[in-house]
């Protein structure tokens, strides 16, 4: 579907994609002449780097600010989509039939390299109940150049049972149209608004009671409209939240009624955050069980934004976490890792492609990690079964032993569970244990087998 190609339909801060290419997605950043060319042009900033030709500065002339070198470029008005309603692209999904060449490409290769046409079984009638838009429980309209809801109030007798909408690298920017749509769809409990370049503006949207499970990843979003937007959502128990540059957040308490209060998961992967204080604002949320923390810039953990408090002196730090996700960070000292244990309920925790967990950076064995973590059942996507727990805690202890032998002082300071485990595995002194059994020679420690053949 194309869209009209009048100058006049095109406006500054407008959504486009290419009119060939719905990935190729970007912001409409100027309108006129360009110096050294006849007509009228249209400037480009496109989301991806590499999808222009320079940054909004062509042979000296300054025509708008590009996000990168080579983001930005001029395009004829014809060469542009303007996008679809939402009714037009659930009609191009799922009512439109495949064409002879499409059927062509579902192939598969012989031994002998040569295509084999295959036959999805069944595949008329699974389109014949996708084209049912009122059976309908879940749409995806990736990449679709969907630039309007086109709300109306007739939307719900056509999706009556939409519960999970996915609108990923679409051209939707108008929070009150996204409002307007949660409250025309009864059903609607997931949506997935992804790469889209969503509007600052979030004052108008109305309360979205149905809403549990929202994705708004490389949209970016701002902490401070995540506070705006968490107002509207108050059953909301899933955000994803990654890409989007936050490095800052606000400290959240249970007893604020606009609180996440029913936040089971929070995905903020791929972020900014380099301070665990700013983590710890998220710390009293009741209901908080997954918090995914993975590629952002987090050098230390600690329990208390007061380093000198006690944690027995404060209400428990994340008192519902059960999985912690800190892959690829730069957290490289064991007193981080200590740190966890004051999580009540934390026992799936990842810190791959930390310095702490890579001995070639200076970092320990999973076992080290193992022991010192008091609950882990899960440790970087592997399961922690009871002979794992039980064989490192032992190694570890021993391991201690041997490098500091009679240092207590020390001991305690830099291994906070050593006499615990020592205790709980009866463990007995190494020296201590030499004394008692005298001097030893080789054969003491060798056992006599009497090997029968069985015929």
């Amino acid at each position: 579907m194309k869209a009209e190609s009048s100058n006049d339909s095109f406006e500054i801060g407008q959504r486009v994609h290419s009119l060939n290419d719905s990935r190729r997605v970007g912001t409409v950043k100027y309108v006129g002449d360009v110096e050294g060319y006849s007509g009228t042009w249209i400037g480009v900033d496109w989301d991806q780097d590499g999808d222009g030709k320079h940054n909004g500065t062509v042979n000296g002339v300054f025509y708008f600010n590009g996000h990168s070198q080579s983001s930005a470029s001029f395009v004829r008005s014809q060469n542009l989509n303007r996008g679809i309603t939402l009714l037009q692209a659930l009609e191009l999904r799922y009512r439109t039939t495949s064409t002879k060449d499409e059927e062509d490409e579902m192939y598969v290769l012989s031994a002998g390299n040569r295509r084999v046409s295959i036959q999805l079984l069944g595949g008329d009638k699974i389109q014949d109940k996708l084209s049912r838009f009122e059976e309908l429980t879940s749409a995806s309209l990736s990449y679709l150049g969907v630039s309007s809801l086109g709300v109306s109030s007739d939307l719900g007798s056509i999706l009556p049972n939409l519960k999970l909408l996915d609108l990923t690298g679409n051209l939707i920017s108008d929070w009150e149209e996204i409002g307007a749509l949660c409250e025309q769809l009864p059903a609607l409990t997931t949506l997935n608004l992804s790469c889209n370049s969503l509007s600052s503006d979030i004052t108008s949207l109305p309360q979205l009671k149905n809403i549990r499970v929202l994705v708004l990843n490389n949209s970016g979003l701002s902490w401070t409209q995540v506070e705006i937007l968490r107002r509207s959502l108050p059953g909301l128990e899933e955000l994803h939240l990654m890409g989007n540059m936050i490095s800052a957040l606000t400290s959240m308490s249970s007893s604020d009624d606009q609180a996440f209060n029913s936040l089971r998961l929070l995905n903020l992967d791929d972020n900014c955050i380099s301070d665990w204080s700013e983590v710890l604002k998220l710390s009293q949320l009741p209901c908080l069980e997954q918090l995914y923390l993975n590629k952002n810039k987090l050098t230390h953990i600690f329990h208390s934004a007061n380093s000198n408090e006690s944690p027995k002196k404060s209400s428990d730090p994340f008192p519902s976490l059960r999985c912690l996700l800190l892959g690829a960070n730069n957290i490289g000292d064991l007193a981080s890792i200590d740190a966890l244990n004051v999580f009540p309920q934390l026992v799936d925790i990842r810190l791959s492609e930390n310095p702490i967990s890579d001995p070639v950076r200076g970092g320990v064995p999973r076992f080290v990690l193992v022991a010192r973590l008091t609950k882990v059942q899960v440790l970087n996507g592997s399961e922690v079964r009871a002979r794992e727990k039980k064989d490192s805690e032992i190694r570890y202890v021993r391991m201690v032993m041997s490098k500091l032998n009679d240092k207590s002082e020390e001991i305690e300071l830099l291994h906070p569970r050593f006499y615990e485990l020592k205790k709980l595995h009866g463990i007995e002194d190494e020296r201590a244990s030499a004394e008692n059994s005298g001097p030893k020679n080789m054969a003491s420690g060798l056992l006599c087998m009497t090997l029968l053949s069985v015929s």
